[in-house]
C-alpha cells in the first residue's frame, strides 16, 4: 500500500530470485524449469533493455509461455528480444478478466522435484527475468549464483510507464491509495 501528498510515480515490485531445484555451489540453472504465463502480449525492449513502447503478440515467438515450456528450450534462440535481454527480461501483459483483479499470472515447476510455484497478482504485468546477468556471486551457505541460476516473476505496472503515455498509468495522486497484492504459492506435485 502507498499514499502520497503530491502526484508521484509508484511502481513497486518484489524482485525475489527463485530456483526450485535449490541452492548449491554452483547453483544449477533454471533452464529445466517449466513455465507458463497467462499473457497474450509482452513489451519488447531495445538494446539497453528499455521498453520500446510497443505491445507485441507472443504468438509465434519464443516469448510465448501460454502453454508450458522449459526456460532453456528457446532462451538461446537468435530472436532479437532474447539477444537484447541475454535471455528473458521482459514484461508480460497479463490477461485479466477485470483490471486489478487477483488472478493467476504464472506458474513455474521443477520437473525433477515436482516443486511448483504459482504467482497470483492484481498487477497488469509481470516481468520474467532469468538471472541472465548473475555472475557467480556468493550467497548464503556458500552457494554461488552463475548466469541463469534464478528466475524472477516481478508483478508491476509496465516498466518505463511514465514515458509511455499509452501504457497503464503508475501515477498516484493525493487522496488515492496504491495497493498491490501478489502471492507466491508453493506446493509439490507428485
Amino acid at each position: 500500500r502507498a499514499t502520497t501528498d503530491k502526484a508521484t510515480v509508484v511502481n513497486l515490485t518484489n524482485h525475489g530470485f527463485f530456483n526450485l531445484v535449490g541452492i548449491a555451489a554452483p547453483t544449477p540453472t533454471v533452464n529445466d524449469h517449466i513455465v507458463t504465463i497467462n499473457a497474450d502480449f509482452y513489451t519488447p525492449i531495445d538494446e539497453v533493455s528499455i521498453p520500446t513502447g510497443e505491445i507485441a503478440k507472443v504468438e509465434g515467438t519464443p516469448m510465448d509461455f501460454r502453454t508450458p515450456h522449459t526456460i532453456g528450450e528457446r532462451i538461446d534462440d537468435k530472436f532479437q528480444q532474447l539477444v537484447f535481454g541475454a535471455g528473458y527480461d521482459h514484461c508480460y501483459v497479463l490477461n485479466k478478466t477485470e483490471s486489478g483483479s487477483l488472478e493467476l499470472a504464472a506458474t513455474c515447476k521443477d520437473p525433477k522435484s515436482g516443486r511448483l510455484m504459482e504467482v497470483y497478482t492484481t498487477e497488469a504485468g509481470v516481468q520474467l527475468y532469468t538471472g541472465n546477468w548473475l555472475n557467480g556471486f556468493e550467497g548464503a551457505h556458500g552457494a554461488t549464483f552463475p548466469a541463469r541460476s534464478a528466475i524472477c516473476f516481478e508483478a508491476q505496472c509496465f516498466p518505463d510507464t511514465p514515458n509511455k503515455p499509452h501504457f497503464p498509468s503508475a501515477t498516484l495522486l493525493p487522496g488515492d491509495e496504491y495497493q498491490q497484492i501478489t502471492i507466491y504459492k508453493f506446493s509439490v506435485e507428485e
